[in-house]
This record gives structure tokens, sequence and C-alpha cells, in this order.
């Protein structure tokens, strides 16, 4: 069987913001089963999720990756807006342009989300009907030990993905991502390996990727917080922990695979946040992620 065929690719979310990405199409037949791929906080496309959908295209999935609204690739203004509101109705925006595509079987969506969009995945998850499949890996999970989870906070959650109502009041920022020398401020990540990670990825030729966030204004980031949505996920959800997790703890990730009520599956990687970007720690992760959607899609 030949390699899979990557296309440059586009599609306008919920306020005619146009996000950009790859789709990847395995070249054995179609329709396939199709996944929904995004990358965590700042980070765009380029920084490690091209070797992720490489190995699930190779396994016979088709994969759209794309750069969150005002990074990257992606249009969206002000630029280095970090706004998990609208970055998780922009999922919802990409299963609807993947399910509408001819390569795509509509009844076998999935999601894969990465660290912040872990959680864009878990939410999206519990409240898009469509998906048959979800994999967090080294997930932002909120407070699984304190979030509300009674129907008002999930209705409230719900509300404010699909109709976006939680608008900033203003812009907080810039702010660095990570710590630099000679980049003034506290960094939001200020762990050694989230440095390492970010300045080797992200200085690559073609990422785009900036030191440098804003943030929504008022209490909007604060708000959004996926351990609401965790006891109404009963879409098959597999978890890819790293066991010495600084930026997702790990014994959030624990706490937030106990309270999932429907199936489930856990995977524990040695290393920190960062390990399962690379390598064989990569590979363990994906072909993980891969048997999953192959036995739930």
């Amino acid at each position: 069987m030949s390699g899979p065929y990557r296309t440059d690719v586009e599609f306008l979310a919920h306020d005619s913001t146009t996000l950009r990405g790859w789709l990847y199409v395995p070249r054995d037949g179609a329709p396939h089963p199709g996944i929904v791929m995004s990358h965590g906080f700042s980070a765009t496309k380029e920084m490690a999720l091209d070797s992720y959908a490489d190995l699930l295209c190779a396994g016979g999935l088709a994969v759209l990756v794309y750069d969150h609204r005002c990074l990257g690739a992606s249009d969206g203004e002000p630029r280095q807006l970090v706004d998990p509101w609208a970055q998780a109705r922009d999922t919802i925006a990409a299963l609807d342009w993947l399910e509408g595509r001819d390569e795509i079987d509509p009844a076998r969506l999935g999601l894969w989300g990465s660290s912040f969009s872990g959680g864009h995945a878990l939410v999206v998850g519990a409240l898009d009907e469509r998906v048959g499949a979800v994999v967090a890996n080294v997930p932002f999970v909120g407070r699984p030990d304190g979030a509300p989870t009674d129907d008002d906070a999930f209705a409230r959650l719900a509300l404010g993905v699909r109709e976006h109502i939680h608008r900033a009041d203003g812009v907080i920022g810039p702010i660095p991502v990570v710590t630099e020398r000679g980049v003034d401020g506290d960094a939001v990540l200020p762990q050694t390996e989230a440095a390492e990670w970010f300045l080797e990825q992200g200085r690559r030729t073609g990422s785009r990727w900036q030191n440098r966030v804003l943030l929504p204004g008022g209490s909007s980031v604060g708000d959004f917080d996926p351990a609401i949505a965790l006891p109404r996920l009963r879409t098959p959800t597999l978890l890819v922990l790293a066991s010495e997790d600084r930026v997702a703890p790990t014994s959030a990730g624990l706490a937030a695979f106990e309270i999932l009520p429907g199936t489930k599956e856990l995977l524990v990687i040695d290393g920190h946040h960062f390990t399962p970007y690379a390598g064989e720690a990569l590979a363990q992760s994906a072909t993980a992620a891969l048997a999953f959607y192959r036995a739930w899609l």
C-alpha cells in the first residue's frame, strides 16, 4: 500500500474566520474514519503533529490537522490570542467540515487533542453526538477534584462553547509562553522541560510559533474547565498520560480517568509532559490511539 496523501486545506469557523491545516487521506480508497487533530497551548501543527497524523493515516484513518485561530497558518485577530471557548467551538466547525468530505465516512468521526486541546476534545466529545471516539494526549483536564458537575454548570459550559458567550473584556498580555533569556515577564509555562521543547520545536523553519500569547480579559479562560464535562463523557475515551507531568499534572489526569463513566482506556508513558511528542513515546501514543480508533470507529 502506498503512503498517505497530504493536502493543504482551509475551512471556515462559525464566525467565518479561515482556519488552515492539512488533510491526510489514505490511498486505499474511501470513505475512511475521520479524525480531527489539534495542538496544545500556543503550539502549531508543525510541532510534531505531522508525525502523529502520518502514523494514524498509515493505519487507515483520514486526519484533519489544523492550527487554532490566531495562531500559525490560520487567520484570526489579534494574533497569538488563546481563547479556549473559541478553540472548542472551532473543533465543532472542524467536525462539520470533515463530515462533509467525500473521503470521510460521516458515521465514524473521532477527536484527538493534546495538552490544552486535550481538554477541548473531552468537552466536545461530551457535547457532540457525532464523536465516536476521543483520544486525549497528556490533556489539560481542569479541576476533576473541584469543578462543579451539576446540570447548570454543564449547561453553561455547553452554551459557552456552542454560542461563544464568554466574550473577552479586552486582552491580557503579551505574556511569554515559556521562560527564555532576554524575554521579560513570567511565563505561562515556567517548567524547564516546556522551555526546552517549545524553543527547540518552535524555532524550526515553518512552525510560525511565537513565544508570546494574549489571553482573553476577565474570567473567560478560568471558567473553561473540562472537568465539568467528564461525568457526561460517555463516548469511548483514551487518556494518554505522562508519569512525571508537571504541565498537565499526572494526578489530575488519573482523577479524571476515574470520573469518566463510559468506555475508557488509560496509557501512562514514562516521562514528562513533552515526552510523547518524539521518538518511541510518540510511536507508543500514536499506536495506542490507532488501535483505539479502530476498535470504536
